[in-house]
């Protein structure tokens, strides 16, 4: 059975067609029960029930195991340049409505969460960096890119350049080769400095789009960086995996009597001090090159004080292999900070890893804090900023942990 747009045809099993029915957009190879003789790879697919039944249209990968990934459930779509530039549409407006003010610099486009499957734009004041993780966006991305820019101009917002960080492996699961630089079109000048400045919670800080981790900076962090501050004046801060410091900043801006800023990099050490410099800041904290797992401990043998500790590791899991060693890990730490701390004293802790669920990762924190000998008052829970939304049905884009304690 085929529906009215004669696009290529797909049969799922019916454990596929619960997960789609329930809202994940994915189809995996195994879970394919018939397909056609001949499908481009990339191209726009109808997925049915085995009865018949539509159940969505997305775009079809071959070479990944995730085979199709949905891009609607509207069987009466049409895929031409007003669909792509609609869905472009409603992910700007979203960001207008729900960051208001702090649009200057945020996330845009988050993959699943806006049904654009394996893309994601982050906006650096009129800079946009740009990752393509799928080969039906590769298709179409010289019109969602053109697409970004129009709909931006209507808003009053120019973009300068548009810079591709396709350097990432799991585009070679795609069969997509990796690369960086800037995108070059007609409707784009001539491309700026990949090197610019933005603003975030008041604090400046300079974004490489070209070098830079990601696409150049950690954006899912926004409101947890000044829920963190708040509670932060008066009070002697350490700052652990700081990359570039704005945790850090946060604090000191927050009104800290003092911030110490730890990472393994001394390359984030000094953008770090380069950003407290920018921001005058500088004055009230100092930085440590040195690995969190070694440092911790040692301070508690030289009684170092600290009554306010910060935990944002990076992600010590990208898949459920490892969660168990991941897990174990993410006790270490936040074990050897509960030590640390005194009678009164705050910890913050998070983790960017989705297969580290909410209910796993408190567990964690509750057995820390038992091995520690100390009770825990839950201040706040929180997850990544609205500009990176989380889609019901979706676990992946609910990935960031966030939790605000104090020892009592």
């Amino acid at each position: 059975m085929k529906t009215p747009r004669q696009l290529p045809v797909f049969t799922v099993s019916k454990k596929s067609e619960n997960k789609l029915r329930a809202g994940h957009p994915w189809v995996y190879d195994n879970e394919i029960e018939s397909a056609p003789d001949v499908c481009e790879n990339g191209s726009v697919v109808d997925v049915l029930s085995q009865k018949g039944t539509y159940l969505g249209s997305g775009l079809v990968s071959e070479k990944s195991k995730i085979r199709i990934r949905l891009l609607t459930t509207n069987a009466n779509d049409r895929f031409d340049e007003s669909f792509w530039q609609r869905a472009v549409r409603y992910a700007i407006d979203y960001r207008l409505a729900v960051m208001g003010d702090d649009f200057s610099c945020c996330r845009l486009v988050f993959g699943e969460a806006d049904r654009l499957p394996g893309l994601t734009v982050d906006k650096y004041g009129d800079i946009l960096s740009v990752q393509v993780l799928s080969v039906g966006i590769e298709r179409v991305k010289d019109i969602i890119y053109k697409a970004l820019v129009t709909e931006l101009a209507a808003k009053g917002v120019t973009v300068r350049g548009i810079m591709e960080r396709n350097d990432v492996a799991i585009r070679e699961l795609e069969g997509l080769t990796q690369y960086k630089g800037w995108y070059e079109a007609d409707f784009l000048p001539t491309p700026p400095s990949p090197v610019t400045e933005i603003v975030e919670n008041g604090i400046i800080y300079e974004v490489d789009v070209l070098n830079g981790q990601k696409t150049g900076f950690f954006l899912d962090q926004k409101y947890n960086r000044l829920a963190a501050a708040k509670i932060a004046k008066g009070r002697r801060v350490l700052d652990c995996f700081t990359h570039t410091g704005s945790f850090a900043l946060n604090a000191a801006k927050g009104g800290a009597a003092h911030v110490t800023a730890v990472d393994v990099s001394q390359l984030a050490v000094d953008t770090a001090r380069a950003n407290a410099e920018r921001n005058g800041l500088h004055g009230t904290m100092d930085f440590v090159c040195e690995d969190v797992f070694e440092l911790l401990p040692k301070l508690k043998e030289q009684g170092a004080k600290y009554d306010y500790i910060i935990l944002d590791p990076p992600a010590f899991t990208k898949s459920r292999k490892t969660i168990g060693s991941a897990e174990r890990g993410y006790k270490e730490i936040n074990l050897r900070a509960m030590k640390l701390l005194p009678r009164g004293g705050f910890l913050a802790t998070c983790s960017c890893s989705h297969f580290m669920d909410s209910e796993r990762f408190l567990k964690m924190v509750k057995s820390a804090a038992d091995d520690a000998g100390v009770s825990l008052r839950l201040i706040e829970a929180r997850r990544q900023s609205p500009d990176h939304p989380i889609l019901m049905g979706v676990e992946e884009t609910d990935y960031l942990k966030f939790y605000l304690f104090q020892v009592v």
